[in-house]
């Protein structure tokens, strides 16, 4: 069975909590997992221990301002700017990069929220030297664009910006109905049991956060030219991040050779808690995924 541990990564003064799933032996595949809004990595059900179960270690971790990365109410929600977002990402992504001589393969994997970072990274020319060091790029439901019919009015966002330049780190819920982002009742009453699903932004974050919807919505970013691999999966009937805008966003990839978009018919926003007996055919789209990119030999037991 795969071995999970507990642990914490440094950033300055802020302790951000980590977990990793890993696998019996040494890993054939790495995996960097980036969480979504008012999310944290504990949440993920089958999907980790499934991949580690077939030799791809996971590497969690609950993000500035989420999670148990929260040590005191007026942190909760207090992500900072997108820079500093995009740093503490790196920062953990570069603490999984494999030593000089070692041919594990990386790659990074995002959900909702942590999907358009993801994207945000992966797009940044600040960053282009990492990519090197990314073997793959894995969004579920990434968040390019609000579904129809959710987006905020226009006043609450103008408002919310003039209000978030003088007091950057106020705090507004801006949560969704649990009904909304997974179609299995119990994981539902989960959501709303869950203390740490705190569903509180700062102004200073959910700017940054449209900000960064807009940029890859309306085309504004670029992926750098290092990006190698990609796959998107995402459920037509999500109500939590728009399936059309995801679908346009990967259209218009034409210089990147190596990519999937996976269609999750009826699926809602969660695809990994989906009802539960879609939650293995996710989890094994995503292993078969990474592992047809690590060398064959290494694999062959794994498939």
């Amino acid at each position: 069975m795969p071995t999970e541990v507990e642990g914490t990564h440094q950033i300055g003064d802020m302790s951000l909590y980590t977990k990793t799933w890993k696998p019996n032996g040494e890993p054939v595949a790495k995996v960097v997992f980036i969480h979504g809004f008012s999310d944290h990595c504990n949440r993920y059900y089958e999907l980790f221990p499934s991949l580690a179960a077939r030799g791809i270690e996971v590497h969690g971790f609950d993000q500035r301002g989420w999670g148990r990365s929260v040590h005191k109410e007026s942190e909760k929600g207090l992500t900072g700017p997108t820079s500093l977002v995009i740093s503490d990402i790196v920062s953990v992504i570069k603490s999984q990069i494999p030593p000089t001589g070692n041919t594990i393969p990386l790659f990074v994997m995002g959900h909702s929220m942590g999907g358009g970072e993801a994207l945000t990274l992966a797009s940044d020319p600040q960053y282009a030297d990492l990519m090197k060091d990314i073997r793959g790029w894995v969004l579920e439901s990434p968040f390019i664009d609000f579904p129809q019919g959710h987006a905020p009015s226009s006043i609450t966002v103008f408002l919310g910006r003039l209000v978030g330049k003088l007091l950057p780190h106020k705090q507004r819920w801006s949560g969704l109905p649990p009904a909304d982002l997974t179609r299995d009742p119990a994981v539902v009453e989960s959501l709303k049991a869950d203390k740490l699903d705190h569903d509180i932004g700062t102004l200073e974050g959910l700017a940054g956060m449209l900000d960064r919807t807009n940029a890859l919505s309306k085309g504004h970013t670029r992926l750098n030219k290092g990006v190698r691999s990609l796959w998107l999966g995402h459920g037509t009937d999500d109500k939590g991040t728009s399936y059309p805008a995801s679908k346009a966003w990967f259209e218009r990839q034409t210089e990147l050779v190596d990519k999937e978009f996976k269609t999750y018919e009826g699926w809602s926003h969660m695809l990994h808690c989906d009802l539960p007996d879609n939650r293995s055919i996710f989890a094994k789209d995503v292993g078969d995924w990474i592992l047809a990119r690590v060398g064959p030999e290494e694999v062959k037991a794994k498939l």
